[in-house]
């Protein structure tokens, strides 16, 4: 499954800067007020923005509308390069900027726009939700308006690259939907490995969970599928062309790899499992990093309106916080939200498809796409029942068309955090999940001692299949519709009294799963099965009680690999044998046991690979999941070979070797000098640092050794590429409900994605060390802690 993300990575600028313009307020101490007053259009009147230590504004604001103007106004001064190159990307606007080799991503991106009524869309919003959406709007651009009064101001990136900021527009926020391919290849893959009678082998890619059973649509020629289907998909999906880099080398499965290992933690614990009484929420997104935080932490408050959290920059609200009735986490849930429909086309005129007994004129749209440094060049994009048609073969009479929930009428999910935002308990939250596209599992806790929790999304129905392979478009296998939110699973203070999800399949026991098919596809429960372990552990769970557990490292697939090495080794795998039984499984910076696992493992699913994956398959099983691997090397059968106990030990013993190997060369023959840190470390780069302007002017924030690896409670996913930290919890959250001053956070590298402003950078050792900070809410602490105060006048 791949997905097209939006956590575009940082922008950091020249320290010699400090002279440079305001973009961010100033650090300086508690106490020491600084005053500030901007005049501004698009406010309807005055905005107070109080600033404390590390860059977090809290906007005090006499409407709602305001407070996200606010919102979008410090998120613009902050960030704005960040979330300027997103909107270009999903507008399909590069190649007016960059280029000629921008051309297909924009036809891409333009592809997957909604391509519905736009005004009916934005009248189908609740009119309060609306109002705040474009305040956040009007916020940004009066930052971009000041910019363009003095481009002194401007981030140093677009003096570098010859550009200045777009413009902001509401509509924009309907007319971007799609998130990328969903499970599109993994229908093509199924399609493919059936075609060759080997499609029992995807259970070690990606096992049906819960258990289930293929079956092949009826009409659907699977020796017909291949890759090409994909079509466009692909482009979208390809990573921006920029400075030398060639998209020839863009390895999909590494992609799929790194998207499959991240996810989220989130739990909740009722006041009557705590020390304090008071429920406690933590949550820590599993985003990318590398660059900017995919998160920006801000607090809004107005008449009916006071939250606080960390918010996706380019989106109005907050996604994981608290009000001051209740503390709101979320992870991914999984919904199978995409189908690719094959669609037979008219053998004398290829615009034509047969839909429900007819022929039928695919609707078509021709946009221009400006090209920097070269002709306007035009694009027909097609469409078949409002879905985009990503190939074609008219040699072949066939198109391909998909299906996304998110370009469905009123899949308006740039709204849906206003929405949450404005809720006040538990039944008006349910109402807002009415507008949340995006598949999450949301926990729940309130003052009254309440917690919930809700898994909300948009779950296509589907009549005649399951969402596993293409299915024929003749109209036949259509969707008839989508889930209420009451349809989706959801409980309000369980019995157990704690709950948690790290996108595991999570699905209760009595769930009507064979009539409602949500997905079959989940992430590995490693990391919630620890989380689970230490959770029943503790009746008297306490606010460090969980960030401790936001940050253990302890590995149980390295439990399971300690259970499986043989008595007997050969001398090369020995040494290695001898390190790893003294350890305690803990994914340790400092750990050189940690290190030597961390080499073993890729040797492990590799061997395994080979040996269980038949040579006619790899070209489609290009890896192995870790826990369908361990589960059959702890119990091995016949698929291991004609003696499943010896083949185990002789694969167990050859990664050894092979890991210990690699160690060797990696660090040395003195394993006392290893540390995982050494090679797993949290490097901070300019997305565009191939560009050599770029890379010399924004240098690499680095230095810091991490621990943890994807499925340890503290994820920290493993590039295959150099061991870099290439993901995890960005942002951290543990909430006091109630107390809400007691809550703690962190965030990676810093409000601001300018370095030029003290907040570029100012979380990475607190982050780097688990060294979490308050996130103050009351007016009194807030005030107390204040180093800044801006006041935004109406022009």
């Amino acid at each position: 499954m791949i997905q097209r993300r939006a956590f575009l990575l940082a922008s950091v600028a020249m320290l010699s800067l400090v002279g440079g313009p305001a973009l961010a307020s100033q650090a300086g101490n508690a106490g020491a007020t600084r005053k500030r007053n901007i005049r501004l259009a698009g406010a309807r009147a005055p905005i107070e923005i109080r600033e404390e230590r590390l860059g977090i504004p809290h906007i005090r604001a006499q409407s709602k509308h305001d407070a996200f103007f606010g919102q979008g106004y410090v998120i613009a001064r902050d960030r704005l390069f960040q979330i300027d190159l997103a909107q270009r990307r999903d507008l399909g606007r590069m190649a007016e900027s960059f280029g000629p080799r921008f051309v297909p991503a924009d036809r891409a991106a333009r592809l997957f726009q909604y391509r519905g009524d736009i005004d009916a869309e934005l009248a189908s919003l609740p009119p309060e939700v609306l109002d705040c959406a474009r305040g956040f709007v009007a916020g940004v651009n009066a930052r971009i308006a000041e910019l363009e009064a003095d481009p002194t101001q401007l981030p140093l990136e677009y003096g570098i690259l010859g550009i200045t900021p777009l413009r902001w527009d509401v509509r924009d926020f309907v007319r971007v939907r799609s998130d990328g391919m969903g499970d599109a290849d993994d229908e093509i893959r199924h399609a493919m490995l059936q075609a060759r009678s080997l499609l029992h082998l995807d259970e070690f890619m990606d096992p049906l969970r819960p258990a289930w059973q293929f079956t092949v649509p009826e009409g659907l020629d699977c020796a017909a599928v291949s890759e090409a289907d994909l079509g466009a998909l692909l482009d979208a999906a390809k990573p921006l062309p920029w400075g030398d880099r060639k998209v020839t080398s863009y390895d999909r499965e590494l992609d799929r790899l790194a998207l499959a290992a991240q996810g989220s933690n989130a739990w909740t614990v009722a006041g009557s499992r705590t020390a304090s009484g008071r429920p406690i929420l933590a949550n820590d997104p599993h985003l990318g990093i590398g660059g900017a935080s995919p998160r920006y932490i801000s607090h809004l408050t107005a008449p009916g309106l006071d939250v606080i959290g960390g918010g996706e920059p380019g989106m109005p609200g907050i996604m994981q916080g608290h009000t001051g009735r209740f503390a709101f986490g979320r992870t991914n849930f999984h919904i199978d939200q995409t189908d690719l429909f094959i669609l037979r086309t008219r053998e004398d005129d290829p615009e034509q498809y047969w839909h429900n007994g007819e022929w039928k004129h695919f609707e078509t749209v021709t946009e221009e796409i400006a090209v920097k440094g070269a002709k306007a060049e035009q694009v027909v994009l097609r469409y078949a029942q409002g879905r985009p048609i990503v190939s074609q073969d008219p040699s072949r009479h066939r198109a391909v068309a998909f299906a996304s929930v998110s370009l469905l009428p009123g899949a308006n999910m740039r709204f849906a955090m206003i929405a949450i935002n404005l809720a006040h308990d538990w039944a008006s939250l349910c109402k807002a999940f009415e507008i949340h596209v995006s598949p999450t599992n949301i926990h729940y806790a309130d003052v009254d001692g309440n917690t919930g929790w809700h898994a909300v999304g948009f779950t296509p129905k589907r009549p005649r299949h399951d969402g596993l392979f293409p299915a024929p478009g003749d109209g036949s296998y259509d969707w008839t519709g989508i889930l209420k939110v009451e349809e989706m699973p959801n409980i309000l203070n369980p019995e157990p009294g704690w709950f948690a999800s790290a996108n595991q399949m999570n699905l209760p026991p009595d769930y009507p799963y064979k009539e409602r098919n949500i997905s079959f596809s989940w992430s590995d429960p490693f990391r919630y099965n620890r989380i689970a372990e230490v959770l029943s552990a503790q009746p008297k769970h306490r606010l460090e009680d969980s960030v401790a557990l936001q940050h253990d490292v302890q590995s149980l697939p390295a439990r399971a690999l300690l259970k499986l090495i043989p008595a007997t080794l050969s001398p090369e795998a020995t040494p290695a044998a001898a390190l790893l039984r003294r350890w305690n499984c803990g994914i340790e910076s400092g750990s050189a046991a940690a290190l030597l696992y961390e080499q073993v493992m890729p040797e492990l699913s590799s061997a395994f690979r080979e040996l269980v994956i038949p040579k006619a398959a790899r070209d489609l099983i290009k890896s192995v999941n870790l826990s369908q691997m361990l589960k059959l090397l702890a119990a091995p059968d016949q698929r291991l070979g004609s003696d499943p106990a010896a083949a185990r030990d002789a694969l167990i013993d050859k990664a050894l070797a092979a890991g210990w190997a690699k160690a060797v060369k990696l660090r040395g023959a003195d394993p006392a000098q290893w540390q995982w840190g050494d090679l797993h470390r949290v490097v901070i780069a300019h997305p565009l640092s191939a560009i050599p302007a770029i890379a010399a002017a924004f240098p690499k924030i680095d230095g810091g050794m991490s621990g943890g690896d994807g499925t340890t409670p503290m994820a920290r996913g493993v590039s295959a590429r150099n061991f870099n930290v290439m993901h995890g919890a960005s942002y951290l959250l543990v909430a006091d409900v109630g107390a809400w001053d007691n809550s703690r956070m962190l965030l990676l590298p810093g409000q601001s994605a300018d370095r030029r402003s003290p907040h570029y950078r100012d979380f990475y050792q607190d982050w780097l060390t688990a060294n979490t900070q308050p996130l103050w809410f009351s007016k009194a602490a807030v005030d107390a802690h204040a180093v800044s105060r801006t006041v935004l006048t109406p022009a």
